[in-house]
């Protein structure tokens, strides 16, 4: 009988023991776990650009150049300002060319009538011919001065359009509508012809845009450039140097002729309007391209992204514990990054706290993100 008690009263601490060695356990896994905020993981309509360093260039640019020699006698535009096509830039002294012009224009009308003269000549010679009323040799002669008044007359045209080019040449116009800069040449410099660069002018409104793409892309971009594209669109954006986002949308204008060898690249140019003169040919600035992926895709805060060793990962929320789960990333979008395969959406995965886990990590859940 003792020996019946005193079995029975050794399970009974036996057993007291274990449960209390139970819940030992338990209070200690709850106090390991890690905390951390979730979130579901969603599809959304995500809109995303590909970017790209590029210049911005004026479609219509020329460097002003004297074409006759002499000093400047007149500039006639502000430096900086807008001229238009036809204005009066700058003048060369003209008085040498306007005499030769006047005198050109005299050679004209001397060799006119001295051809005149030799025409009526000529006429009467013939119908006295006719009636075997002159000598022969005469009439050679008449025929021969006629053809050298024509010719001295082709000569002295010819002068009188040199003399006219010169003297047009001594006024220098704007050729389009655009911007003048700063001028090379002060009043009195004198201007060497071909040579002298007296400005450059650049037009405005639309202005270019050029950027490099791979030869890769070379495909998708001459798809765009088979679709029609309106002011409104917004496949090519553009960010300033200050990083704002210039208002107006581009229009794919050309894709040059050839790749690079040596790079694999291709120059493309976009157009965009320029009404307010904010671009200036030569800045810098980035091209946004409106990626082909833009629409519904998956997102996850990009800071619930782990990378290990070139692979990005994400710990998927079962029950109390986590499960690491590789995923392929696409573009971010804001804060978020798009998963472009790993994950298929409702999933619930970890946020902060995501460096202190591993695959199947004890969790407490701390707040849930929206």
């Amino acid at each position: 009988m003792y020996k019946i008690t005193h079995l029975i009263t050794s399970f009974a601490t036996m057993a007291i023991l274990l449960s209390c060695f139970g819940k030992a356990e338990n209070s200690k896994t709850e106090d390991s776990a890690i905390s951390v905020t979730v979130t579901n993981v969603r599809s959304e309509n995500a809109v995303f650009y590909n970017s790209y360093p590029s210049n911005i260039v004026a479609l219509k640019e020329v460097e002003l150049r004297g074409m006759v020699s002499g000093c400047i006698t007149g500039i006639y535009f502000g430096e900086g300002k807008e001229v238009r096509n036809g204005e009066k830039l700058y003048e060369i002294d003209r008085r040498k060319y306007e005499a030769t012009y006047l005198q050109a224009q005299s050679g004209v009308k001397i060799a006119e009538d001295n051809l005149e003269k030799v025409q009526r000549d000529a006429d009467r010679y013939t119908e006295l011919a006719k009636q075997d009323a002159i000598a022969r040799q005469l009439m050679d002669n008449t025929l021969t001065d006629l053809k050298n008044a024509k010719n001295q007359l082709n000569s002295a045209t010819s002068e009188l359009i040199k003399a006219k080019t010169d003297f047009e040449y001594s006024v220098i116009k704007a050729p389009f509508d655009g911007t003048i800069g700063f001028s090379n040449v002060k009043f009195g410099a004198m201007v060497t012809p071909g040579q002298t660069i007296l400005n450059t002018i650049s037009s405005d409104d639309p202005i270019g845009v050029d950027f490099e793409i791979n030869e890769t892309e070379l495909g998708r971009f001459q798809s765009m450039n088979q679709v029609a594209t309106t002011r409104n669109d917004s496949i090519f954006r553009i960010t300033l140097p200050s990083n704002a986002l210039y208002p107006y949308s581009g229009k794919l204008s050309v894709i040059d002729r050839a790749v690079d060898k040596q790079t694999g690249s291709i120059r493309v140019r976009i157009t965009v309007p320029n009404k307010e003169r904010i671009l200036k040919p030569g800045m810098s600035c980035k091209v946004l391209v409106l990626n082909d992926n833009s629409g519904k895709q998956l997102l996850v805060p990009f800071k619930a992204v782990l990378e290990q060793l070139g692979e990005y990962f994400v710990f998927v929320v079962k029950e109390k514990t986590v499960s690491q789960v590789k995923i392929a990333l696409g573009p971010k979008v804001q804060s978020n990054v798009i998963v472009l395969n790993g994950l298929s959406g409702g999933e619930t995965i970890a946020v902060d706290g995501i460096q202190k886990l591993h695959d199947g990590s004890a969790i407490k859940i701390a707040t849930s993100q929206k």
